[in-house]
C-alpha cells in the first residue's frame, strides 16, 4: 500500500421482529501471510433458521473461495449449485457481498442481489467503474453480478448492507412508502460523517441500523444488517501487566509507559506502584464497585485506567470469547477494559515475567492461570475474532 492505514471492519445487525437467530450473516477473516482483509455479508432467503443456514453457508463458501483467488463466476457458481433447495419455495437463494482488500492496495468488490455498496472518499461520494458480471453456466444462466476494484486512500469508507435497511419503513411510514432506499441512506451515511469526520465503523453502523430500525417503528420487518469498512490511522493502546523479573527493569518499565503515545492501561496492583514510583505520579483509590467479581479501579495523571490483575484479566479473556453484536458492557473494570480494547487497533502487551508468589497457592482456583497464559488468550482473541494487531513483549 502507498500509505498505511489500519482497516477497521464492524457489523451491526438487529434480527426479523420475534426471532432469535439473525438470516444475514457476516464472515471476516484476516489472512496475515497475504495481508490481506476479506469481509462477505449474506442475507438467506425468509428469516429465522433457514434463512441463516443458507446465508452460513454462502458467507462461508465466500470467504474460502476469495481467499483462494477463485475468480468471480466460479465462486458465484459454486455457491449457487451448493446451497440446499428450500422445501417450500422449491429454490435456493442467498445473496452476498465480498469485500476483499488485498497487500498491494486494492479493493475488489463482489455484489449479489444486496443493495449496492456505497463508497466514501471523505465526505464524497467515490464511484468506481462497476461491471455486470453474467452467469452462463447451464443452472444459473443470465443471473448478473456486479463488481468493481480501486484503489483505497486514508479515509475511505465501504458501507455494505443487507435489503431490510434500504426497505425499512416500506407500507408501514408515510416518508418511506417504497422503503428508505439507497439513495436515502446514502444521503444519511453522508450526512454523519460530515457531523463526524472520524465516526468509527461501529458507530456508523450502528446508527445506520438504529434509523431503519426507527423507519420500521421499531419492529424490524426483516433481518437487518449494515457493515461497515473504514480505513484510517491506527489507534493504539498499551497494556502492562506484572513486575519486572529483574527490579532494575523497573526504570525500563515505567519509561515505555510513559513514552507510549496511546491508551495505557496498568493492570495489577504492584504493576501501578511500580509507575506510581518510577514516575512520581500518585495513586487514587476508587471505591465504587461496578463488579462485585472484582475490585474497583484506580486512577493515576497520564493513565487511561488502573485495575486489578489476573482475575481482571482473566475476565477480560471470557468476555471476548463470548462477545457478540448483543453484547451489553457494563461499567465494571473488566468491561472497561474490553471497551478500550475493542476501540483500539494496535494493541501492545508488556508483561512482567517475576512470578506472583500468590498465584502458585494451589489452594486458589484451577481457572487463576498465571498471567502469561491469560494474556496469550487475550491477544489470540483479539487477532482472530477483532482483526487487531497485537503485539506481546515480555520484561
Amino acid at each position: 500500500m502507498d500509505e498505511k492505514f489500519h482497516i477497521e471492519v464492524n457489523i451491526q445487525q438487529k434480527n426479523y421482529e420475534g426471532e432469535r437467530i439473525c438470516g444475514d450473516v457476516f464472515i471476516s477473516r484476516k489472512i496475515k501471510e497475504e495481508n490481506r482483509i476479506i469481509a462477505v455479508l449474506s442475507d438467506g432467503m425468509g428469516h429465522g433458521v433457514k434463512a441463516n443456514i443458507l446465508a452460513t453457508l454462502t458467507a462461508t463458501m465466500a470467504v474460502n473461495f476469495s481467499e483462494e483467488h477463485k475468480d468471480s463466476r466460479k465462486i458465484a457458481d459454486i455457491i449457487m449449485n451448493t446451497l440446499p433447495v428450500c422445501s417450500e419455495r422449491k429454490i435456493s437463494y442467498s445473496t452476498f457481498t465480498i469485500i476483499d482488500i488485498d497487500s498491494d492496495g486494492e479493493v475488489r468488490i463482489l455484489e449479489y442481489d444486496n443493495p449496492q455498496c456505497i463508497i466514501l472518499r471523505g465526505t464524497e461520494i467515490l464511484e468506481p467503474e462497476w461491471t455486470c458480471i453474467y452467469l452462463n453456466s447451464e443452472m444459473n444462466a443470465g443471473k448478473e453480478l456486479l463488481s468493481c476494484i480501486f484503489k483505497p486512500r486514508k479515509e475511505d469508507r465501504i458501507i455494505f448492507c443487507s435489503d431490510g435497511i434500504t426497505q425499512s419503513g416500506m407500507g408501514g411510514n408515510d416518508k418511506f412508502l417504497f422503503g428508505w432506499g439507497r439513495d436515502n441512506l446514502q444521503e444519511y451515511i453522508q450526512s454523519l460523517v460530515k457531523q463526524d469526520r472520524y465516526i468509527s465503523a461501529q458507530r456508523l453502523a450502528s446508527k445506520v441500523v438504529n434509523m431503519a430500525n426507527i423507519n420500521d417503528n421499531y419492529q424490524s420487518k426483516d433481518d437487518t444488517s449494515c457493515a461497515v469498512i473504514y480505513l484510517r490511522d491506527p489507534r493504539k493502546l498499551l497494556i502492562c501487566t506484572g513486575p519486572p523479573y529483574e527490579k532494575n527493569k523497573d526504570v525500563e518499565y515505567a519509561s515505555k509507559v510513559r513514552d507510549f503515545n496511546g491508551t495505557k492501561i496498568l493492570c495489577g496492583a504492584t504493576t501501578a506502584d511500580i509507575i506510581s514510583r518510577e514516575l512520581n505520579k500518585e495513586i487514587t483509590d476508587s471505591f465504587e464497585f461496578h463488579d462485585s467479581d472484582l475490585p474497583p479501579v484506580s486512577h493515576m495523571e497520564g493513565i487511561d485506567l488502573i485495575t486489578e490483575g489476573i482475575l481482571t484479566l482473566s475476565k477480560v479473556s471470557e468476555i471476548l470469547r463470548t462477545y457478540s453484536v448483543q453484547t451489553k458492557l457494563g461499567k465494571g473494570p473488566a468491561d472497561l477494559i474490553v471497551k478500550m480494547l475493542l476501540e483500539s487497533d494496535e494493541i501492545h502487551l508488556v508483561i512482567g515475567t517475576r512470578i506472583n508468589i500468590a498465584h502458585q497457592d494451589p489452594s486458589l482456583p484451577v481457572e487463576l492461570e498465571i498471567r502469561r497464559t491469560v494474556v496469550k488468550r487475550i491477544a489470540r482473541l483479539l487477532e482472530e475474532k477483532f482483526l487487531k494487531e497485537v503485539d506481546i513483549s515480555y520484561i
